[in-house]
């Protein structure tokens, strides 16, 4: 039986990055996905400059819109809108055409890539890793590279475990000619009324992307959200293309990465941003370093790559969603101010992360203050009899 050097499971943009710089290293690489590209991803499709900064030279990314517009509402109140004018804050793609492209870039460079194909388990052996698929037929690999999503093989054979899971509701709506020219180069985020929720409106061409995310267990909350957010924008009416939902999982702190020769990216290793939810900047950046590790005969460096490099974004993410999740308004009001909109300006084009943001004293400061607010609006702990004052 031929045995890869490298087996990548899953063909989004974790794997696909993961491939492409493993086989433009000259290792003999083999992609198996589950379904057929171009396929629709659940997914704002909404790229950051660290997206397009790991993109450079690797495909011509297939914008339907470059947003240059902001514009803010907190549960519908209050709302305000911002401009960039010096280059755009996000572009925006469809994820069946954005994959695509990532699957011709990792062919070129060498990988092999297979459709219609489920990988069931994975079993390790000293030397090899042997995948069994749906069909029974094994494939043996030297390493293999789990990208097949938070709740894939991958990522139950490695043992990763996640501090936040999160429900997305996601509707794609045709829109006209009038309502296309309404939201050109403009996005919407409402933050909303659950606890670490918020919506938006992404604009690409002829359709707009409609959402909102908040955490697992209010299901029925999360879609009310939606659908008084859909409501709002005066689009209820339009019938969708796709009504989607699906999980997002944020790792533990201290969950594993690799186990023996299987190394995880992207979502199946819970790689993305806790407070936005930003996934594929992570998946392009982890993918290409787990390549880069294979490539390089050093497992162990892909964990230490991650933990210089994607870690500290994440520590800093949680500490955000943190305040947030206490007191939404007091993120919109700074965001209103020109220290906060510079800040959204940064992130969003790629010049700072949100660890880079936080370590000013001013960011620290504010922090502290939205968290002294939370417990204040929260009021003196309760004892087990009931009243306020030290718990028993």
């Amino acid at each position: 039986m031929s045995v890869w050097e490298l087996v990548v499971i899953g063909g989004g943009p974790a794997g696909l990055s993961a491939a492409c710089a493993a086989a433009r290293r000259g290792v003999r690489t083999l992609v198996v996905e589950r379904a057929v590209h171009p396929r629709y991803k659940t997914c704002g499709g909404g790229l950051i400059g660290t997206s397009l900064a790991a993109l450079a030279g690797r495909i011509e990314v297939p914008a339907h819109d470059q947003v240059d517009r902001a514009t803010f509402t907190l549960d519908g109140r209050i709302r305000f809108t911002r401009r960039h004018r010096s280059g755009p804050l996000v572009t925006m793609v469809r994820r069946e055409e954005f994959d695509d492209r990532l699957r011709v870039a990792a062919v070129a460079a060498g990988a092999e890539v297979r459709e219609r194909v489920t990988v069931r388990s994975l079993e390790q052996e000293p030397d090899v890793v042997r995948l069994r698929l749906a069909d029974g037929a094994p494939i043996v690999a030297r390493t293999a590279i789990g990208a097949d999503g938070s709740s894939g093989v991958s990522a139950r054979h490695v043992g990763v475990r996640h501090r936040q899971v999160d429900l997305g509701l996601e509707v794609e709506l045709p829109v006209s000619a009038p309502e296309q020219a309404r939201w050109r180069h403009r996005v919407l985020l409402d933050w909303g009324p659950l606890p670490g929720s918020y919506a938006w409106v992404f604009p690409k061409g002829d359709r707009l992307t409609v959402g909102v995310i908040a955490g697992r267990g209010e299901g029925e909350r999360t879609r009310a959200y939606l659908r008084r957010f859909v409501d709002r924008l005066g689009l209820a009416d339009v019938p969708p293309t796709h009504d989607t939902g699906h999980l997002t999982r944020c790792r533990a702190d201290d969950a594993p990465l690799r186990r023996g020769r299987v190394l995880v990216a992207g979502d199946a290793a819970g790689l993305l941003e806790p407070w936005s939810r930003e996934g594929i900047s992570f998946a392009l950046r982890s993918g290409e370093l787990a390549g880069e590790a294979v490539a390089a005969g050093d497992l162990a460096g892909y964990e230490r790559a991650v933990a210089y490099r994607l870690l500290p974004s994440m520590r800093a993410g949680f500490q955000l969603l943190d305040g947030f999740s206490h007191r939404p308004e007091i993120f919109h009001a700074l965001l209103a101010t020109p220290a906060g909109w510079r800040a959204f300006v940064r992130f969003c084009q790629g010049r700072a992360d949100f660890a880079g943001l936080l370590a000013p004293l001013p960011a620290r400061a504010a922090l502290a203050l939205t968290r002294r607010l939370s417990r204040r609006k929260e009021g003196p702990p309760v004892n087990a009899s009931g009243r306020a004052g030290v718990p028993s």
